[in-house]
């Protein structure tokens, strides 16, 4: 099979797809054909964000024990971010093809997204910076976001023209920064709670607010403006009394070790479709080679549309085994990174109150 999928629609017909998503339901022809050119759109993605991970990689060999991984966004949060942002149009929409770099620390990250914005045999143009560290979203989400427009002027072949103007996201952020992030879609899919996009249970997002900003003092960035008037311990204090009244140690522990891959047709593969069923707490991978990007685009959009209510499907790339669970633990529902950050500041907050006594 061909590597490229260049699109074959229009925009004006991308986004009318998009509108019928939004405002129809599943089952109606109109929505199974929106539906159709929706993934094609998606899929002609697969090419540019190729790409962009082939120079990653490259990129981040200066930066041992670096992270990197590459998806296509999943059609139900698509979908789900149109509903939320009336404005927005599908072809438009700029994370449908993104990458991700998880570095050592926050020096890092700055060092790569300057190795981005003064290479000169990069001929991509940036659209938009985003820098989530220095001002962290409110719900305390850090990291850089840099959103190209692929213009791949320096191709040797006239294969890169037919993607020009298709926007590719690059996400760099620091391991805590990803460890946070992880554990945030984690438990919002356990428990069944939109904490990504700061809706569901108040107190879990105050919890997340609260550990990002102990993330930040550990990483000497700014804690959140709500927490600006804190002390580091008062911060520390607040984390542990939230994580009593929520209950969050025995949660998290008790998910953290729950999903077990029950079907692994899975070698060093490009792609891996994963599958995690949130019921039953089972991971299963299906892996293709490069050269089988359609095929698995196929699988991908065929086995969204069959998933069930707690199924969460996605297609990615970041290699091993070990840096798939890596790059994506809450396809794993695995926390033990973050569940050993928060014990280690009850502990010190029970160690000072022991002592105080």
């Amino acid at each position: 099979m061909s590597l490229h999928k260049p699109p074959t629609v229009s925009k004006k017909q991308v986004n009318r797809a998009g509108d019928t998503l939004k405002s129809t339901e599943p089952g109606h022809k109109q929505y199974d054909e929106a539906l159709e050119i929706a993934n094609q759109w998606r899929l002609a993605h697969v090419y540019p964000i190729n790409t962009f991970q082939a120079r990653l990689r490259k990129m981040v060999r200066k930066f041992p024990g670096s992270l990197v991984a590459q998806r296509l966004k999943r059609m139900p949060t698509i979908i789900d971010k149109l509903d939320r942002h009336p404005n927005m149009k599908l072809s438009t929409m700029q994370d449908i093809g993104g990458i991700r770099a998880v570095l050592p620390n926050v020096k890092d990250v700055y060092k790569l997204v300057k190795q981005y914005e003064s290479s000169k045999r990069f001929t991509h143009v940036l659209k938009d910076k985003k820098d989530y560290i220095t001002s962290p979203k409110s719900d305390g989400y850090r990291g850089v976001h840099l959103i190209y427009r692929y213009n791949n002027t320096l191709a040797r072949n006239s294969i890169a023209t037919l993607y020009e103007g298709l926007m590719v996201e690059v996400q760099i952020r620091t391991k805590e920064q990803h460890i946070w992030a992880t554990a945030v879609e984690t438990m919002g899919t356990i428990l069944d709670q939109p904490f990504k996009t700061r809706g569901g249970v108040k107190e879990w997002n105050e919890f997340f607010a609260l550990m990002s900003s102990a993330i930040a003092i550990v990483e000497e960035t700014s804690v959140l403006e709500e927490h600006k008037d804190l002390r580091p311990f008062q911060i520390y204090q607040q984390i542990a009394t939230m994580a009593q009244k929520i209950r969050a140690l025995d949660l998290v522990s008790g998910y953290s070790y729950a999903a077990n891959i029950i079907e692994e047709k899975y070698s060093t593969g490009f792609y891996n479709l994963i599958v995690l069923d949130t019921k039953g707490k089972t991971v299963s991978i299906t892996s293709y080679a490069k050269n089988d990007y359609e095929k698995a685009v196929a699988d991908y959009s065929r086995r969204e549309q069959s998933s069930g209510e707690h199924e969460d499907v996605v297609l990615v790339s970041a290699g091993r085994l070990k840096s798939l669970k890596q790059a994506y633990p809450n396809y794993f529902l695995d926390m033990r990174g973050f569940l050993e950050r928060v014990a280690v500041i009850i502990a010190e907050v029970q160690e000072v109150n022991t002592k105080g006594k």
